[in-house]
């Protein structure tokens, strides 16, 4: 587009979401879907950062790691979803430039801080598995705060960068984004200002935020699958390999999620294809996260059940 044409054209004040647009009828359905997930993202996460600050026995780094990723998990599903069932009962799902800035400002940051966090979580399993006798002091309080509180940093400033950037194009229409949230991507195909710069940071910030991360939690369970093999007993590797079973599971579907979202050829799939993929990565992940740690990790197990527990013991209580 010609410096001409730009000025010819009108500014975007506002975006126009086509994600389930294809399926009109089934809004409402749509709705219920997404408000239980919502709902249960939000029941689950809670119940494990209060099982974790309640109980004594869960005051240890790993459960500190935990409840961090819950809180993370509450943040970053109720950037998106909250907007999403509103748009449900609009004709024209719309959102204005500023509110789709600070979406993606708040999703940018919540994404960026897991990668790192969950990077963190492998390291302490790594160290818990592998140095045992100096798990106490290399997994200090002021590390294990260090750790959380970088995890959020590296997140607000790729967040921040990437956000004053987006300020900084010229979007001129059209206004459609084929999604049902704003992200840096959908920004650029907007754009019909240069976006070299923009480009060139976000592949940055995917080497920095995203695979070294995703390499580090790689290397860590490289050493922690050989330093469980080399225990002499059954037992003892099948015990070692429990306490960090959960978090496998979880980095295995955040980085396999999150890779087909992102880094897959968008040539030769349908919107319903791109749809199916964030919401598995967006939606369905911080749902799933409780529920893995959970079913798999007696601690939060016995942990939920007492809570559970006092919570109907109140109920009674004050009905009688």
């Amino acid at each position: 587009v010609t410096p001409l044409e730009m000025n010819n054209q009108t500014d975007v004040t506002e975006f126009i979401f086509l994600g389930f647009s294809n399926h009109p009828n089934l809004q409402g359905l749509f709705f219920l879907i997404f408000l239980v997930i919502y709902l249960t993202t939000l029941l689950g996460n809670t119940l494990i950062i209060t099982s974790t600050r309640i109980s004594s026995a869960l005051h240890t780094p790993m459960y500190y790691f935990l409840s961090n990723l819950s809180f993370l998990d509450i943040c970053y599903t109720s950037t998106t979803i909250p907007v999403m069932l509103i748009n449900f009962f609009r004709e024209k799902k719309t959102i204005s430039y500023d509110s789709c800035l600070s979406q993606v400002f708040f999703l940018v940051t919540c994404a960026g801080a897991e990668c790192v966090l969950l990077a963190a979580m492998a390291y302490d399993r790594c160290v818990a598995i592998c140095h045992p006798l100096q798990y106490p002091v290399l997994m200090s309080v002021k590390v294990c705060v260090c750790l959380v509180s970088g995890s959020w940093l590296c997140g607000l400033v790729n967040s921040v960068t990437h956000t004053v950037l987006a300020t900084t194009l010229t979007l001129c229409g059209p206004n459609q984004i084929s999604h049902f949230l704003c992200d840096i991507p959908f920004l650029l195909k907007l754009s019909c200002s240069d976006t070299s710069l923009n480009e060139f940071v976000l592949h940055v910030a995917s080497a920095t935020i995203g695979l070294s991360p995703c390499l580090f939690t790689a290397v860590s369970y490289i050493l922690i699958i050989s330093a469980i093999l080399r225990i002499p007993s059954a037992q003892g590797r099948s015990k070692a390999f429990s306490t960090c079973a959960s978090h496998l599971t979880v980095v295995v579907a955040f980085y396999g999620t999150a890779n087909f979202n992102y880094d897959r050829p968008r040539e030769g799939y349908s919107l319903d294809m791109d749809i199916l993929v964030s919401v598995l990565f967006c939606v369905m992940t911080p749902m799933l996260n409780p529920i893995i740690y959970s079913l798999r990790n007696k601690g939060v197990k016995c942990a939920l059940r007492k809570l559970v527990g006092q919570y109907v013991f109140l109920v009674l209580t004050v009905a009688s």
